[in-house]
């Protein structure tokens, strides 16, 4: 069994601990700052093997070596991008395998964002940790990869199977929400999801993990093949990454 704890820092991140019950094996994915970690490992009484990084920047990598000082635990990021990754001991490419007691992770490769980012896909316990490649309705800037290397990344993630829960590391669903309407006005399926949106806000409650499967029915930048979305862009006959490179595009200014 696989818990998980998600903890909200700075001004909207979400830190994730994982922990296996069976083995008593912890981890923790992108640890913005230490303090919210040791909190709860201190509460519960765990010990904290590895970080698991999903990208370098420091809003994802800033407890990095308080924890690994204070734990010994072992840090782990991309092999593409380890010179950035503070305290990095082993690098992981797509298809590699992380061990968390009994829980396997396979890691996906998901450039985009930055140059060298991944996910961690827990596929028995239904639980993607995909950092800031796919969001809650959204997905993440393109801060250095291209509109071709994001979309191959959505791509991977579109061929999941739609059971997963999506654990991104922002609270931007709200936002995002506005502008998949924008887009998308017609799609039956929205009205339901961002009034569950704005009931989880105005209660104070986060709105991470969404599934896969709401993603895939909601979220503009998982669906180039919508005729409406098409029909809004003027972009009736192209392939799916030049309308999600427009997308991406219109997302940037959107107010």
């Amino acid at each position: 069994m696989l818990e998980i704890v998600q903890l909200p820092v700075l001004s909207d991140n979400y830190v994730y601990v994982l922990y296996d019950v069976e083995f008593g094996s912890a981890a923790v994915v992108d640890p913005a700052e230490a303090g919210p970690v040791f909190e709860i490992l201190d509460r519960r009484g765990w010990r904290l093997d590895y970080i698991l990084n999903t990208h370098h920047h420091g809003d994802h990598v800033g407890g990095n070596l308080e924890l690994k000082q204070a734990t010994g635990c072992q840090v782990l990021g991309a092999a593409a991008d380890a010179a950035r990754i503070p305290g990095i001991d082993r690098g992981l490419a797509d298809g590699d395998e992380v061990v968390l007691g009994g829980n396997r992770a396979k890691v996906i490769e998901v450039a985009g964002h930055t140059r060298g980012h991944i996910a961690y896909w827990f596929a028995e316990q239904d639980a993607l940790f995909c950092g800031d490649t796919l969001f809650s309705l959204g997905c993440g800037r393109l801060f250095e990869g291209s509109p071709q290397q994001m979309w191959a990344s959505l791509e991977a993630i579109r061929r999941l199977p739609p059971s997963p829960r999506i654990y991104c590391a922002h609270e931007y669903t709200q936002a995002n929400g506005r502008f998949a309407r924008s887009v998308e006005p017609a799609n039956p399926d929205l009205p339901q999801r961002l009034a569950e949106v704005d009931q989880l806000r105005a209660e104070g409650k986060p709105t991470v993990p969404s599934t896969l499967e709401q993603e895939l029915a909601t979220n503009p930048f998982l669906r180039p093949e919508s005729a409406e979305i098409r029909k809004h862009l003027g972009m009736p006959d192209v392939e799916n990454g030049q309308v999600f490179a427009r997308l991406r595009a219109m997302k940037d200014g959107f107010r």
